[in-house]
């Protein structure tokens, strides 16, 4: 039997010439873009400049958690003798957390209502917020510390200190410790407290690699949720505990009633991710490296420049005058150094008091250029500093901490793009790290504390009752860290007052935004003042008197009385 084939005609009717066939090489060639035929330059492999680029796709667990011990390593060490890095932390950790961070209850009362059937309404979650507040604020600002195991830092210090984790290490971890053996008289008031853990103690046991169910020390289900975290007793570079350093404790996440035992958090980077993805400075560790190495090139030849700073210049070499003199090499440059220190002792000429140097013949004076740092040192630090801040965040002036050549459009443009991140950083960090753990304490406040207020038809004791049920609506809350400030005050705060009136916002968020105060306690204190300058016969500040002349106006006059 014949195989038969197709044949193409031509304009003249005759059978057109068959193609070749392309060797099997060239048409994978051509597939893979050896042509440039590819639809994507990304995905070129033999051009000059993609070919020897060919990064390995990897899961976000094999991706980072067989490195994340060398990564972590490097940015410490930056973060620690590198003023830019160490700035560039700073300056996250100041405006996202600062010396204050503050919970503001804000009860889901519409939830409430809808899961309970009771009358939970905003008068009801105004009053639950001033008295859950109050006793938030009397835990998380003891004076002696008791929310912290180690009795070392408050509430908001702890805070600082995970999130500083979190933006170095990847990971911010937070134990939930229940110790009853404090409460007493002038003791602690909750047995509820906090334990940090450095996130390298979270590890997989006996310093084996990852496993199926086990991904850097987090264990895991199925569906990857976290069950429990292995803690090493001890940080394997503890030389105090070395026997401690090959023991773990293995802590499930909750209890059965849904109690966090461990708080993890992290910025997940990916689905599937299990770990922290090695703090903000990972990108541009290389970058800051190399700046860290030109600078300290940089100051190195500034100080060899300073030392010398003239040279004479000899047309000899030592060979050369041993040659003319006739005499031995070492000798001969003695002889012709003598003569050179004799013509200098006997040839001093002044000049209106002045000496004038004069040199031996053949010789002349020669200067080392001081100046330093290179021309090129300013541009290239200002590069590196600007893919720093890009990377981190924040703008490049808060890294540099030079704002000399910003106007004000360009400073305000690039403080509310940096606000945006930092504002995203504070939310996600109270939202995974310190409202779980105020929530585990506000398990045991319901419980203590039985006069908390409650809506009509409630039973005492119902909230705590109910509270696993209740948990989230009833521990909502806002966090209050430092106010975005202002560039240009006049200006800016009369856009907010504008706002105000016009309904757009209200004098909660703009106190919060701008201040970061509780509203409240600015009104509260605004009443004080008021009934203070009248009680002195003073005149009242000018926000004041409207309200005055207002109140004035509703009384009737002595006058009018008669």
């Amino acid at each position: 039997m014949t195989e038969r084939s197709a044949v193409i005609l031509g304009p003249d009717g005759k059978g057109m010439p068959r193609t070749p066939a392309l060797p099997r090489r060239r048409r994978a060639m051509g597939l893979a873009g050896g042509w440039g035929q590819t639809p994507y330059d990304a995905a070129d492999i033999t051009g000059p400049h993609m070919e020897a680029w060919n990064p390995l796709l990897w899961s976000p667990d094999v991706e980072l958690n067989v490195y994340r011990d060398r990564i972590v390593s490097r940015i410490r060490d930056l973060v620690r003798n590198d003023g830019w890095a160490s700035g560039t932390i700073t300056r996250v950790l100041d405006n996202a957390i600062g010396g204050s961070f503050r919970a503001i209850s804000k009860p889901d009362y519409r939830a409430l209502r809808v899961k309970t059937g009771l009358s939970f309404d905003a008068v009801w979650a105004d009053e639950w917020g001033r008295a859950i507040d109050s006793h938030w604020r009397g835990f998380a600002e003891d004076e002696n510390q008791y929310c912290d195991v180690g009795r070392r830092l408050s509430f908001t210090q702890m805070c600082w200190t995970g999130l500083r984790h979190d933006l170095v290490d990847g990971d911010s971890l937070a134990q939930v410790c229940w110790l009853p053996e404090r409460i007493g008289e002038g003791r602690a008031e909750y047995a509820t407290c906090f334990n940090l853990i450095d996130p390298d103690r979270l590890s997989v046991p006996q310093n084996n690699w990852d496993l199926k169910y086990c991904r850097g020390g987090v264990q895991i289900d199925e569906w990857g949720a976290p069950l429990g975290y292995h803690i090493r007793r001890a940080h394997q570079g503890d030389w105090f505990s070395a026997a401690e350093t090959q023991e773990w404790d293995y802590i499930e996440r909750e209890t059965d009633w849904g109690r966090a035992n461990m708080v993890h958090h992290f910025q997940s980077e990916r689905a599937g991710q299990h770990r922290g993805g090695a703090g903000i400075l990972a990108p541009v560790v290389q970058r800051l490296k190399m700046l860290i190495k030109y600078d300290g090139t940089e100051l190195d030849a500034a100080i060899v420049n300073s030392i010398f700073g003239a040279y004479v210049e000899s047309p000899y070499d030592q060979d050369m005058l041993a040659d003319a003199l006739g005499a031995g090499g070492g000798d001969g440059v003695m002889a012709y150094q003598d003569v050179r220190t004799a013509f200098h002792e006997e040839n001093r000429v002044m000049l209106g008091g002045v000496r004038m140097p004069m040199l031996a013949p053949g010789e002349k004076i020669n200067t080392v250029d001081a100046a330093r740092p290179n021309s090129n040192f300013a541009a290239f630090e200002s590069a590196v500093l600007r893919n720093v801040a890009s990377g981190a965040g924040v703008s490049s002036m808060q890294v540099s901490n030079n704002w000399s050549d910003v106007n004000y459009s360009s400073a305000r443009a690039a403080m509310l793009e940096a606000w945006k991140t930092m504002d995203r950083r504070r939310k996600n960090f109270a939202q995974g790290y310190a409202s779980p753990m105020r929530t585990a304490w506000l398990e045991e406040c319901v419980a203590l504390y039985d006069d908390l207020p409650l809506p009509a038809g409630a039973p005492r004791g119902f909230l705590a009752k109910y509270f696993p049920r209740l948990r989230t609506p009833l521990s909502r809350c806002n966090w209050l860290g430092p106010g975005r400030g202002w560039i240009d005050p006049v200006a800016e705060r009369k856009g907010s007052i504008m706002g105000i009136d016009a309904g757009l916002t209200t004098l909660e968020d703009e106190i919060a935004e701008n201040s970061g105060a509780d509203w409240e306690e600015k009104v509260d204190q605004r009443a004080v003042e008021v009934n203070r300058f009248r009680e002195l016969g003073l005149t009242p500040p000018e926000w004041a008197l409207s309200g005055v002349a207002a109140e004035d106006a509703a009384q009737p006059k002595e006058e009018d009385a008669k």
